[in-house]
């Protein structure tokens, strides 16, 4: 199968504006992403809004693709710009552009989910730590997912899901294996096409998660699994973390 990967980066950001061009190690963040999707990938795109973006892009030695400003969401944008990169993929994998540590293991792990030839959409987990302590667990800000028996997702959520009845929190994590969703999607290209078209659905706007809208209308969201933890830069203060990360293992 064909494969492309496509890196949606905006240049506005509430917490941290211009991200995708803070230099990490003396190279822009969204190359650092590039560089680590090139190692899986032969077709690597950067779809952006932002003039700015798109020169540091090609400057960088990677293809970007100018996209509308009015995308409510990555995987819109990430659409756009499959449109116009001018590659007949049949898996598109959106990688996030504020991942520089993503692992070649991690992308990977998605890309073999679709050897199954039932896999319309794939994502990626980690399993929480058994001694994850709950207030860790419970942030809003790392969604949770269960699965069924064959690795589907049942649903996401930002509340910590199970409920774990008659156990102290305490404990949860000890006696239950939860899993932290890495924001990582892959999808056979008519589905990307299709999950565009999905109004927004009354989960998705409760939990303000995009993956939810899918579940809604019938798609099946294959998952799998690594242990690999990275760094996501959302912040100054994350893209401080990075540099002190990149150094002291020499990435």
């Amino acid at each position: 199968m064909e494969f492309a990967a496509i890196i949606p980066a905006r240049y506005a950001s509430t917490r941290f504006p211009a991200k995708p061009l803070a230099v990490l190690g003396g190279k822009p963040v969204i190359i650092r992403v590039c560089e680590q999707a090139s190692k899986v990938f032969s077709h690597v795109f950067v779809a952006t809004d932002d003039e700015r973006i798109f020169n540091a892009v090609r400057e960088g030695g990677f293809t970007p693709v100018m996209t509308r400003q009015d995308h409510k969401s990555g995987t819109d944008r990430c659409y756009e710009a499959f449109c116009k990169c001018g590659v007949n993929a049949d898996v598109v994998v959106n990688i996030q552009g504020d991942e520089p540590f993503i692992q070649p293991s991690q992308l990977l792990t998605v890309k073999n989910l679709f050897d199954a030839p039932d896999t319309d959409i794939a994502t990626l987990v980690k399993p929480f730590s058994p001694d994850t302590p709950f207030e860790k667990l419970a942030n809003p800000n790392s969604p949770k997912v269960v699965v069924d028996d064959h690795w589907n997702a049942l649903y996401f959520s930002r509340s910590v899901i199970p409920y774990l009845r008659g156990v102290p929190e305490s404990e949860w994590t000890s006696v239950h294996t939860y899993y932290k969703h890495i924001g990582l999607y892959a999808f056979r290209s008519q589905v990307l096409k299709e999950v565009t078209e999905l109004p927004q659905a009354p989960l998705e706007k409760a939990e303000s998660l995009e993956q939810l809208r899918w579940l809604s209308a019938g798609y099946r969201i294959k998952v799998g699994v690594t242990n690999v933890e990275t760094i996501g830069i959302d912040t100054p203060d994350d893209l401080a973390a990075a540099n002190i990360f990149l150094k002291e293992y020499q990435l």
